[in-house]
């Protein structure tokens, strides 16, 4: 099932009187259940391109269609909804509340999308999430009481409260060593494999980018390769990872 289709996409930022065009035409389509990783260098575009996705930004031209709905035409508050609703969001630094436990950070979603609930089933929720990230342990913890590894796996949870069909997970290992990398990509790969969660991951790293099913290469604002990831796109020789 087609859950985002990109056709056309553009995003041209104004600096004074300059035109930076940054995304110069992008077209795609990622079906629902779908484990990708976005990559290319700095300045690749592949920071916007996830922007626009995530209905964080608009794009200067282009139509994009997340689970059949034209994001296009929404409002600004129509797109919040939308947002709230279809998609969650994992940062590299982790971006929880600091005098907050996990329990509360997992749970504070719910207060903007679920106003039907009681704060009983709240909790609840938020506690089956945090057991679902192996975390049923550290309900009461707060950011600096965990580790690294830790915080990352509150902040995925968090972007999975509201059950929605995509995640966005933009270098979601950027702060972690190489051990507890591997472990939260695992985390990733088995909430794909059993719960069909979408995932999209924005990254530089092409051990990263492995874990994924399929690898969409940017460079100067256009996508140069997509292939699966058992057959990855080929660097041009002498090119940094």
């Amino acid at each position: 099932m087609e859950l985002i289709k990109l056709h056309g996409i553009e995003k041209t930022y104004q600096m004074g009187d300059i035109s930076v065009p940054v995304l110069k035409g992008i077209s795609l389509t990622i079906q629902q259940g779908e484990l990708v990783a976005l990559t290319g260098s700095s300045g690749s575009g592949k920071s916007t391109l996830m922007n626009i996705l995530g209905c964080l930004d608009r794009p200067s031209a282009g139509e994009y269609w997340l689970d059949g709905v034209a994001t296009s035409q929404l409002s600004t508050d129509e797109r919040a909804l939308l947002r709230n609703r279809k998609l969650g969001f994992v940062f590299q630094s982790f971006n929880l509340l600091a005098r907050t436990s996990a329990l509360e950070n997992v749970a504070m979603p719910l207060s903007y999308t679920a106003e039907h609930l009681s704060d009983g089933e709240i909790k609840k929720r938020a506690t089956e999430m945090l057991g679902r990230v192996g975390l049923a342990d550290r309900l009461n913890h707060h950011p600096s009481q965990l580790s690294g590894g830790q915080q990352q796996r509150v902040a995925i949870a968090r972007a999975l409260i509201n059950h929605p069909p995509v995640l966005f997970a933009d270098e979601p290992t950027g702060n972690l060593d190489s051990r507890t990398s591997e472990e939260v990509l695992q985390m990733f790969e088995r909430l794909n494999r059993e719960d069909g969660i979408t995932i999209i991951m924005v990254t530089h790293d092409p051990k990263v980018a492995a874990h994924a099913r399929q690898i969409i290469r940017m460079d100067d604002g256009l996508i140069q390769n997509s292939a699966p990831a058992s057959f990855p796109a080929q660097q041009p020789p002498g090119e940094p990872s």
